[in-house]
C-alpha cells in the first residue's frame, strides 16, 4: 500500500558550505540557462555589422515547427586546451565603421584596434581588400579559422606586403576577443553570488547533503 516518507529539505541559505558546493555544482552542470550568452552573441552581431563582417547562416528547427537562421558563431570553454570562438562569414570595408565602432563601444580599446589594424591595411590597399572566414577541422578556437584575403582591383594589383597576414590576425583577434566576452560572462554567471542568488529566486531545495530535490 502507499507509504508517505517524510524528507527534509533545504534552501541554498541553509546547507553547510559542503553541501553548499554540491548544489552549487549542479546548478553550474544542469541549471544554468541555455541561453546565458544571447546577449553576447547579439552584440558580436552589431560589432560584426559595423566592422564589414557579414556573417554567414544555417537554419535552425523550431519547436513549433519552421525554421529561423542562426549566425555561424561557435565556442567552447572554458578552462581545456583547444577552448575558443569562431566565425563564419565575409569581410569587406564598411565606410564609417571607426565613428559607428567607437559610438557603440566607447571604452573597448581591444576593440577598437582591431578595426584600426584592418582599416589601415585597407587604406594601404585603396579599401579593395575583401576576405572570407571558414571553420575548418573539429575545434573552435582562432586558428581553427581558414581565411582567405583577396584586393578586388580593377588593375590586377595584389595585397601589398604583409596585407593578408594583417587582416587574417586582425579577424582571428576578433574571435579571440569574442572568446574573453563569453568566458568573462560565464565567471560571472557561475560565481558563488550568482548561482546563490539563482538558487534562491528559483526556489530549488537540497537534502542536507546538497543533492537537489526540487
Amino acid at each position: 500500500m502507499p507509504q508517505i516518507i517524510e524528507t527534509t529539505v533545504y534552501t541554498i541559505d541553509e546547507l553547510s558550505d559542503a553541501a553548499k558546493e554540491q548544489a552549487r555544482a549542479w546548478y553550474r552542470e544542469h541549471g544554468l540557462p541555455d541561453e546565458w550568452h544571447d546577449y553576447i552573441f547579439d552584440d558580436f552581431k552589431t560589432i560584426c555589422r559595423i566592422i564589414g563582417i557579414t556573417l554567414s547562416t544555417h537554419p535552425v528547427r523550431l519547436y513549433g515547427g519552421g525554421t529561423r537562421d542562426e549566425a555561424d558563431i561557435w565556442y567552447r570553454g572554458f578552462w581545456s586546451q583547444g577552448d575558443g570562438a569562431c566565425y563564419e562569414g565575409h569581410y569587406s570595408h564598411a565606410p564609417g565603421a571607426a565613428r559607428a565602432l567607437r559610438a557603440h563601444a566607447p571604452k573597448d580599446t581591444e576593440l577598437h584596434g582591431i578595426l584600426d589594424a584592418l582599416q589601415r591595411t585597407q587604406r594601404q590597399n585603396f579599401w579593395q581588400l575583401h576576405a572570407t572566414c571558414r571553420r575548418i577541422g573539429p575545434y573552435n578556437h582562432a586558428q581553427c579559422m581558414k581565411i582567405d584575403v583577396e584586393r578586388d582591383s580593377p588593375t590586377w594589383q595584389p595585397p601589398t606586403d604583409g596585407a593578408e597576414d594583417a587582416v587574417i590576425e586582425a579577424l582571428r583577434d576578433l574571435a579571440d576577443w569574442l572568446y574573453r566576452q563569453l568566458r568573462d560572462a560565464y565567471e560571472a554567471e557561475t560565481s558563488d553570488e550568482a548561482v546563490d542568488e539563482a538558487l534562491s529566486v528559483n526556489e530549488h531545495t537540497f537534502r542536507a547533503d546538497g543533492r537537489r530535490f526540487s
